[in-house]
């Protein structure tokens, strides 16, 4: 890969892409940040994931140093320098450099960091026949601490839930939040199909308003599916006829097993099946262009 990782308005190549040890991202999670798709040198919902990261950045009073036109038009020109097709981009706008203390007037510029890469969530026979996912002992973070809307840098929350996960032998985990409802999985929204209805988690309870959870809430719209944004329990998810997790790195998968009951059939029901070419489709066709 050539010179193609964006800071602060220049271009490095990987192994000379650095930032301060002082700076508060990496000090203290004190950031935001968003990871976006792009297929075929078309970058997939730029425009709401650009959104989202100046929602995230208002919550916690950081001002980004670019516009939002000026922020897209540098994540274009950034994955038109990679060479890739296909792929994935992290954009990081953290607090800046500062001190060691934890006053965020210290630092008197944010800085962003944009880098595009190749990505591979799952094994493809994952994809094919269906993840297993467990509950783990980690609750979500409550809103009132930090909201699980603000994509924040601080990602502990997922990754000790992540940690638990992986030393029982799983790829993905169930996050609980602290009234014991599903919110959402260490790094996925979780959606389940019961008699017809394909419901979700409601954000409140915890989820992150992914923009692949939304787009697949508007491709079932389209097909005339009922979609209900609902209070989850785990007896909701072990007695649904389907289920599917989404994620811009992890698209759409479907679920085979949770905490060791077989969900419907075992594998991609009908609906789950439907909507990922659905998915599919529209990824194929929609994007903002690379030139």
């Amino acid at each position: 890969m050539s010179a193609s990782i964006y800071i602060d308005g220049k271009y490095f190549e990987p192994a000379n892409a650095t930032v301060s040890v002082f700076d508060h991202g990496f000090l203290y999670g004190d950031g935001v940040f968003e990871g976006i798709r792009f297929y075929n040198k078309r970058i997939f919902k730029l425009n709401e994931h650009i959104q989202r990261l100046f929602n995230s950045a208002k919550v916690i009073m950081l001002e980004v140093p670019l516009t939002a036109d000026a922020l897209s038009a540098a994540v274009v020109t950034t994955v038109k320098n990679s060479g890739l097709a296909d792929g994935y981009i992290r954009l990081i706008v953290s607090r800046g450099t500062g001190d060691l203390g934890l006053d965020p007037r210290k630092c008197k510029k944010a800085s962003i960091v944009i880098i595009p890469s190749e990505l591979k969530m799952y094994p493809k026979e994952l994809y094919d026949n269906g993840i297993s996912l467990i509950t783990v002992p980690t609750r979500r973070n409550i809103n009132e601490s930090l909201n699980p809307r603000i994509k924040s840098l601080n990602y502990l929350n997922n990754i000790l839930a992540k940690i638990e996960a992986v030393q029982l032998g799983y790829e993905e985990a169930i996050l609980l939040n602290h009234d014991g409802y599903v919110a959402e999985c260490t790094g996925d929204n979780i959606f389940y199909v019961t008699g017809g209805v394909l419901y979700t988690p409601a954000s409140h309870y915890g989820a992150l308003k992914g923009i692949t959870r939304d787009v697949i809430i508007d491709l079932a719209k389209e097909q005339h599916i009922t979609v209900v944004e609902a209070a989850t329990t785990r007896y909701d998810l072990y007695t649904a006829d389907e289920c599917f997790l989404t994620g811009t790195g992890a698209e759409v998968i479907p679920v085979a097993k949770i905490d060791a009951r077989v969900i419907g059939t075992g594998g991609p029901g009908g609906m789950t099946r439907k909507l990922i070419d659905a998915f599919k489709k529209l990824v194929a066709r929609e994007g903002v262009a690379v030139a």
